[in-house]
């Protein structure tokens, strides 16, 4: 039977072809005739993958019909092709065997093989619930604020609503949300679901479950939710401070406005490419403090990417616990699993090899600066979709290395290596105790 991360890559792999297929249609864009492949198939990856880089403007080179392939596209990728399945599987059979339990488990990172069931309807409740309400506060503003029409307004609550909560962050405007940079009524709906997407849907649940009794939760939801705040905090802090004079982003704002820019930009970076300034006029810290957010990205079995908060706050439990001299890795109270620290390391350090290598061969590709280049690179990984406005006019082995990236960082270095193994192997003994030197 096929190991079930084969599946997930499996099924990530369809949706993509399949997706590809239709935007190379006529029907898909605005101008005559379809799509080229290369365009086809970064689009739909991006999609797909929730990551957001484009090579093309959205809105202009996408007809509605293409626009709507890539709105399914990042449902579908957001939600999860094996949460899908899993409920397809109900749908039909009524029950999930073993194998499916554990396979759906494996996507949705659920505490026990006995809870999936329950999770996939908790999923689908907390997407449908928040993307409606997102939806309707947008529709509410774009209709009420700018003078659209109720159906286009409709139109744009909807896709942006879908977008953010996936954390994929196409928008319908070629400046994405520049135009939009000091209005709450906008940026907030949007980054209050991209941070609820970015979560993680056990988070959620159990948050829901024990709303009132925040002791009683797991050490992966305190984790998760303390990290993520602690994150957005410094983010916030740290961007506007480093932009507050910067005329070409946030210097001809006033101060709540700067505020308001700051925090968006302190969220976007957990894994979603919307922005409301342009990354090609920040200051060089401010480049270097979005990619270690984008690096590290948001919370599990959520629609964020990256390495997730409870693989870097693992990695900070235990580098404290060895300057300590501690044995154990402890944190709140609880004792790590050594096979977690150690799925933590392998985790950071495969990511961290995917993107030197990446970074190395787009250098060798292009001739854009080593920054920019670095950053396109972070954000394809995280799956996050910032740029510095590069993405373009990269040329088409540079654009498939990002794909690569986009894909490889949706599924997640782990799960990738685990896919390619036909199975598990296990050892009947083990081999005497070595010490290198270290340092």
């Amino acid at each position: 039977m096929r190991h079930p991360a084969q599946a997930v890559v499996l099924a990530f792999l369809l949706a993509d072809v399949v997706g590809t297929a239709l935007l190379m249609l006529p029907p898909a864009r605005t101008g005559a005739g379809g799509a080229d492949p290369l365009t086809a198939l970064f689009t739909s990856t991006s999609a797909v993958c929730v990551t957001g880089l484009s090579t093309v403007d959205t809105p202009h080179y996408w007809s509605t019909f293409g626009q709507l392939v890539i709105l399914a596209l990042i449902q579908v990728g957001g939600f999860g092709i094996m949460t899908l399945a899993s409920l397809l599987t109900i749908v039909v059979w009524r029950r999930l065997g073993l194998r499916s339990r554990l396979t759906a488990a494996a996507e949705t990172k659920a505490l026990g093989p006995g809870e999936v069931r329950r999770v996939l309807k908790g999923v689908l409740l907390i997407t449908v619930s928040c993307e409606l309400v997102v939806a309707a506060c947008l529709t509410l503003r774009f209709a009420l604020g700018y003078d659209e029409g109720w159906g286009r307004a409709s139109y744009l609550g909807a896709f942006h609503a879908v977008s953010a909560f996936n954390n994929a962050g196409f928008a319908l405007y070629s400046d994405n949300l520049v135009g939009f940079v000091g209005d709450p009524w906008i940026c907030m709906p949007i980054a209050l679901a991209v941070i609820a997407g970015g979560l993680g849907f056990p988070v959620w649940l159990e948050v829901l479950r024990h709303r009132r009794r925040w002791r009683q939760w797991s050490l992966h939801t305190t984790m998760t939710v303390g990290a993520t705040a602690v994150l957005l905090v410094l983010g916030t802090v740290l961007i506007t401070v480093g932009e507050w004079n910067n005329p070409a982003t946030l210097g001809s704002m006033d101060a709540p406005g700067r505020v308001l820019a700051g925090f968006f930009h302190a969220v976007m970076p957990r894994t979603a490419g919307f922005n409301s300034i342009d990354y090609g006029d920040v200051a060089g810290g401010t480049l270097l403090i979005t990619c270690i957010l984008m690096f590290i990205g948001g919370g599990s079995a959520g629609t964020a990417g990256g390495i997730k908060v409870t693989t870097f706050v693992l990695l900070f439990w235990a580098i404290l616990a060895e300057v300590r001299g501690e044995r154990d890795v402890e944190a709140h109270g609880r004792r790590i699993d050594e096979r977690a620290v150690r799925q933590a390391l392998t985790v950071a350090l495969l990511s961290v090899g995917a993107v030197s290598t990446a970074t190395v061969v787009l250098t060798e590709l292009t001739e854009h600066a080593l920054d920019a280049i670095f950053f396109e690179v972070v954000s394809a990984f995280a799956t996050v979709g910032l740029s510095t406005g590069i993405t373009a006019d990269l040329p088409g082995p540079a654009q498939l290395v990002l794909v690569a990236l986009m894909f490889l960082g949706r599924l997640g270095p782990v799960t990738l290596v685990s896919a390619l193994a036909l199975r598990e192997r296990g050892h009947l003994y083990r081999l005497p105790e070595g010490r290198p030197l270290i340092g």
